[in-house]
């Protein structure tokens, strides 16, 4: 385990070299001047425009800048934004709690569906049910998350008047800031009624950004328990009297979890991608509203930062998957154990 570590460990500083330069090299492709957008509507000369060039490091030829950045990231600095002169890591850390929320929130909300459905589906396999649970996974996979977002703002926020329409709490609520996530500080806060607006935010945007993960969990469960309850050591157990439910729970479903937390692993870059449409179209205070803010506003300190760190989020993610292997399927943890011998 500890060798599989390592060389997962040693593939993360070249891949992260190459996420600088695409990242950096990108934004700078996008038309416009970032000094321009900064001042607004306010007219500079050319001295006046030439000055800030220069304070900001933007004369400077493309190679020698990419080479400071790289500096910079080596002293662990992030750098400033251009537009709100805010060191990057501070304006990261106020805004990422709310993005963590959204995306446990849909992740949470996509296992606890899609994970029994997939298996209820596997276990009446060619039924109505089934065909039930596959064309809606199908159809939940298929929509676009920006029009899904906006159907359900007009059913449940415009029509029904459910649901509020963007932001993560009531105006009406002063909640401080403690951890960062709302649930947990509008609990901890003495307002009457802010937990249940601060959920009542959350509803939505947690529907929208969990519904793909949710269809490719419940097709992913659904083929891994088919595989599985075809398997020798399935009808064993059942032949030795065990229950329906620990043959499906204990042997079935632990033998599918391999795929089932591969589908996992991956759905969380999904859930970082997503989740900029959705704080988007739901005004929701996250990284994914903070990167598109910032491409609007040509801030290359704050895009390059962004992404790299999600890229950082999603290495770690698929790290932390690879070792639980080991953990879910015992003959992976022989083989590392030969391995290292």
């Amino acid at each position: 385990m500890f060798r599989l570590l390592l060389q997962k460990l040693a593939t993360l500083v070249p891949t992260l070299l190459g996420v600088t330069l695409v990242a950096f090299a990108l934004i700078r492709l996008i038309p416009g001047d970032p000094i321009e957008i900064m001042v607004g509507e306010r007219r500079l000369d050319p001295a006046q425009h030439a000055a800030l060039m220069k304070r900001m490091g933007l004369d400077q030829p493309l190679p020698t800048q990419y080479f400071n950045y790289l500096g910079q990231l080596a002293q662990g600095d992030l750098g400033q934004s251009l537009v709100t002169r805010e060191p990057v890591v501070e304006e990261f850390k106020v805004l990422f709690p709310a993005t963590v929320e959204l995306a446990g929130s849909a992740l949470l909300l996509a296992l606890l569906l899609g994970l029994p459905l997939g298996m209820a589906a596997a276990l009446k396999r060619g039924s109505w049910f089934d065909q039930l649970v596959m064309a809606t996974a199908t159809v939940g996979n298929s929509m676009p998350v920006f029009w899904w977002g906006l159907v359900l703002i007009m059913a449940f926020s415009v029509g029904l008047e459910w649901t509020p329409v963007s932001g993560r709490i009531g105006i009406e609520y002063d909640v401080p800031f403690v951890s960062g996530f709302m649930l947990v500080d509008a609990a901890l806060s003495d307002e009457a009624g802010a937990w249940w607006s601060a959920l009542l935010h959350l509803v939505l945007p947690a529907v929208v950004l969990g519904t793909i993960p949710m269809a490719v969990i419940a097709r992913m469960t659904r083929s891994a328990m088919l595989e599985v309850l075809r398997e020798d050591y399935m009808r064993t157990a059942r032949a030795k009297g065990l229950s329906p439910a620990r043959v499906v729970l204990h042997h079935g479903l632990r033998n599918a979890l391999i795929p089932i937390v591969t589908v996992l692993g991956l759905q969380v870059g999904s859930l970082l991608g997503g989740a900029v449409l959705t704080e988007t179209i739901f005004s929701w205070p996250g990284i994914g509203k903070w990167l598109i803010d910032a491409i609007a506003r040509r801030d290359y300190p704050v895009v390059q930062a962004g992404i790299l760190i999600s890229a950082l989020i999603f290495m770690g993610v698929n790290l932390v998957v690879d070792l639980l292997y080991g953990v879910v399927n015992p003959r992976m943890r022989g083989e590392l154990g030969k391995d290292k011998e």
